[in-house]
């Protein structure tokens, strides 16, 4: 995959990554790459430390946003390390939401907005995967560290990416993560949690390395994508998080699975993802049970279990991947017997061996 500089790929994130050059042995050098174009690569200090890159890119999917997409539009612009690129795939929207997208890119040239024939309805899950590739094909050959997924209903605070990266910069196997995610109470407007376990990175808001997307193989077309990325990143030693910093929380402008026909068939809808992910049938009752004690009460995870079940009793087709499923069933009976977090720092402890980033895995495009 080319990711040599590119001087017209250039946005604002670009000038942001080497704003300060460093003084001592080379700061000539690198004063000299501050007044030219910034690439990804690092620039020795005086004392031989690199500075990293923040060059990343946001590729949003989107439909039918008119309501929320003004304010995602907002706190992205607000963020105090811009993107090199944000690609924006409309999906075909019938409300206003392509007015709305030009005016705002107007002005602002490393926002791109491509526009996709419209298909009669939205398409979640597979369909939303399928608009996230045609943008991230924009900017697959471009220079930039990170790529993050980014949904056109989001409140983000204005330190948002900066706080990822400086999270993923501190830990090296850190390979996918977000901010954790919250949404408005109807009526009082208190913010209230969606419950996100921390162990996954939230599929709203998912900002992923490099070379830890490359060697996942991407995002499965299909449902659970925001949940077998997590896993198979996870198999190869990467560490996956949802960031308990309250500077990456943000605010979901409407519920987790309320975007395609109501709560219901939007957790249902999730409960057939856990079925073609292969998870444990035990694990999914418990799931799902706890689901039932969080908003929206009871039917959610209702919603969540007859999902799973009537997907198995009609025989749907899972994902093929018998390794996988082992990898994924030992580590949720490990949640279930040792609680998560437990789990999860030990299975991170079992596959620190399996984590060679610079490796081809069988994932790989």
């Amino acid at each position: 995959m080319p990711r040599g500089p590119d001087a017209g790929d250039r946005g604002p994130g670009a000038h942001r990554a080497v704003a300060v050059a460093p003084s001592g042995p080379g700061g000539a050098a690198a004063r000299a790459l501050c007044r030219g174009v910034a690439t990804s690569i690092t620039i020795p200090s005086g004392g031989g430390a690199m500075m990293p890159s923040r060059r990343y890119c946001i590729v949003s999917p989107c439909r039918d946003e008119a309501k929320f997409v003004t304010r995602t539009l907002e706190t992205v612009a607000a963020q105090a390390v811009l993107p090199v690129r944000w690609v924006i795939v409309d999906d075909g929207s019938t409300d206003q939401t392509p007015e709305l997208l030009r005016d705002f890119a107007r002005d602002r040239p490393w926002i791109h907005v491509m526009r996709r024939e419209d298909r009669g309805a939205r398409k979640v899950g597979p369909g939303v995967v399928d608009a996230f590739y045609v943008g991230y094909e924009a900017v697959r050959s471009m220079d930039w560290e990170y790529v993050c997924k980014l949904d056109m209903d989001l409140e983000l605070p204005p330190s948002y990416f900066a706080t990822l990266m400086s999270h993923m910069e501190a830990d090296p196997r850190l390979g996918s993560v977000s901010g954790e995610a919250y949404f408005r109470r109807e009526g009082s407007g208190e913010l209230v949690s969606e419950g996100i376990s921390r162990e996954m990175s939230v599929g709203a808001s998912k900002f992923c390395r490099r070379r830890c997307f490359e060697q996942i193989g991407g995002f499965v077309r299909q449902v659970m994508w925001d949940g077998i990325d997590c896993h198979r990143a996870r198999m190869l030693g990467w560490r996956v998080a949802s960031l308990p910093d309250p500077a990456a929380r943000f605010v979901h402008l409407r519920p987790m699975g309320s975007s395609h026909r109501g709560i219901w068939n939007g957790r249902r809808r999730h409960g057939f993802g856990q079925y073609f992910m292969g998870t444990d049938f035990v694990y999914m009752c418990v799931s799902s049970l706890y689901r039932m004690t969080r908003p929206p009460l009871l039917v959610g995870g209702l919603a969540m279990w007859w999902g799973y079940v009537s997907s198995w009793l009609r025989g749907e087709a899972r994902l093929e991947d018998p390794e996988f499923r082992r990898f994924l069933r030992r580590f949720q009976w490990s949640m279930l017997t040792r609680g998560k977090a437990r789990a999860t720092r030990r299975v991170e402890s079992a596959q620190a061996s399996a984590w060679l980033p610079d490796r081809r895995s069988r994932w790989e495009v």
